[in-house]
């Protein structure tokens, strides 16, 4: 990975064997991060499943997993760009980005408006869509009250506009 990181790569997913000094190289070039903490969380699990025939491997997993959030906030910390990804497929049902945030927010320390930028107009930006601009496309999403002071309501949006439409 540090070979990528300095060869300018735009972006890490997931992140799990970033060290300190990494994260300082990608702060400084403005290498994103997309952690994906929900596909993290079930290290422990893959650890218990492999403990018998490959303990080493094991602790590797647990030791990646029991870490991540530490490397996710020194990573917020030194000014690395993240955005919310979860990732999802094989036995990760798809639709978790309310959980990817939450653990960013809440097992991480992100600060809730930070983790809203990262998983929406700040993740817009960076992938060079236009935000709320007139003539842009209409996709928001609406809650029955301000994700910045609980951002646990976002679990249950009230309104979805994708491109215009209505989906919820």
């Amino acid at each position: 990975m540090a070979v990528l990181v300095r060869a300018g790569i735009d972006c890490v997913e997931h992140g799990t064997g970033l060290s300190v000094d990494l994260i300082d190289e990608m702060a400084r070039r403005g290498t994103a991060l997309v952690p994906t903490m929900i596909n993290i969380a079930t290290f422990g699990g893959i650890a218990a499943r492999a403990e018998e025939k490959f303990p080493a491997y094991a602790q590797h997993m647990r030791a990646l997993g029991d870490g991540f959030p530490e490397v996710v906030r020194a990573a917020y910390d030194a000014g690395v760009p993240l955005y919310v990804g979860t990732d999802a497929g094989g036995g990760i049902a798809h639709g978790r980005v309310a959980d990817e945030m939450l653990r960013m927010h809440e097992v991480a320390g992100i600060p809730a408006g930070d983790v809203l930028r990262s998983a929406s107009w700040g993740a817009r930006a960076w992938l060079g869509f236009p935000g709320l601009v007139e003539g842009g496309l209409a996709d928001l999403v609406v809650y029955d009250s301000d994700p910045r002071e609980d951002l646990r309501v976002v679990r249950a949006p009230k309104r979805i506009v994708l491109r215009g439409r209505v989906l919820l």
